[in-house]
């Protein structure tokens, strides 16, 4: 049988990107399970959601989004650590890059590896690295809430820590007045979860019922498509859940019955793979998310770092 290729190695086919206005002022952009960006126009500025891997990608996206306004972006919120999401940052010419206090210590701690890493495992989607100026700090950070005043009857953002889950410092975007969720990669619509630098119960369980009780009519997940009415909403959570709690039940079991990594990487693939197998970076993040739940039940609460290296070493293991 050929060796799989590495993670998103051999993905290099460009994607479809979609924008979409989903209510006056709020837009986002898609593209076949890359990860999502968003922004929202208040009175007289703007409030982007996450900012690409790399200065060239979050231009091409900008671009888009001045064919429908020009105001200046104020704010930049970073829903977590992740280089897709973070180190195109310098495009935006932000005011304040806006975070949770934990991704702050997460990029101390592991920020330059984590962009090798995403590097290795996602190279598509690093457009003209070269332009990268180094990792992307938060010049204003929260513990538990920030909300930004819209202005002219357009109402607040919340912005939120609901939980760790995906990392330990993942942050929603909240419009209450709209009812609209950008949730990050909390939330999956029809993409697979990397769950590498998870919090596996938490996440599972108190944070998302935290974000299920917002309430919220329409969904922007880390990837994947826009979940348009309250019962795509609930189906979005609740396939992240499920897709959770399987990985949590089939690594648990085979951790708790003395078997072997490989073993439980095994009996995972063959739950999910009929229900996830066809959705974007399955395969691309199954092994790491079953090495994480696997050192979990090893007692270890705080994520490794995954470096080049490490990637490799637990890809080969697993094949």
């Amino acid at each position: 049988m050929a060796k799989k290729p590495f993670a998103s190695s051999a993905d290099l086919a460009p994607k479809d990107e979609v924008f979409v206005e989903l209510a006056e002022g709020v837009y986002t952009l898609t593209a076949e399970g890359d990860p999502n960006v968003a922004a929202i126009e208040a009175e007289d500025f703007l409030i982007c959601f996450e900012a690409r891997a790399t200065p060239e990608a979050a231009r091409r996206w900008l671009t888009q989004l001045r064919k429908h306004t020009r105001k200046p972006v104020r704010y930049l919120v970073l829903s977590h650590y992740h280089a897709v999401r973070t180190l195109g940052a310098s495009a935006f010419e932000a005011q304040e890059i806006v975070a949770h206090e934990m991704t702050r210590v997460l990029i101390a701690e592991r920020g330059q590896q984590d962009w090798a890493s995403e590097f290795g495992r996602m190279p598509r989607l690093f457009e003209q690295p070269e332009e990268i100026p180094g990792l992307t700090w938060p010049t204003l950070t929260f513990s538990d809430r920030m909300t930004i005043p819209l202005g002219d009857e357009r109402g607040d953002l919340v912005l939120q820590f609901l939980g760790r889950g995906h990392t330990a410092g993942d942050i929603v975007a909240w419009l209450p007045q709209q009812r609209i969720l950008f949730a990050g990669d909390l939330v999956e619509s029809q993409a697979a979860l990397y769950t590498g630098d998870a919090f596996h119960d938490e996440w599972a369980t108190s944070t998302l019922d935290e974000i299920e009780d917002l309430g919220a009519e329409v969904l922007v997940g880390g990837r994947g498509k826009v979940a348009r009415d309250r019962i795509e909403v609930e189906a979005a959570i609740n396939q992240s859940r499920h897709f959770l709690n399987e990985l949590r039940r089939t690594v648990g079991g085979v951790h708790a019955e003395g078997g072997t990594l490989k073993q439980a990487f095994e009996l995972a693939h063959a739950t999910l793979v009929a229900r996830y197998g066809r959705w974007p970076i399955f395969e691309h993040c199954l092994p790491f998310d079953v090495k994480r739940y696997w050192d979990e039940c090893d007692g270890k609460d705080w994520p490794e770092i995954w470096t080049a290296e490490r990637d490799r070493a637990v890809w080969d293991a697993l094949q």
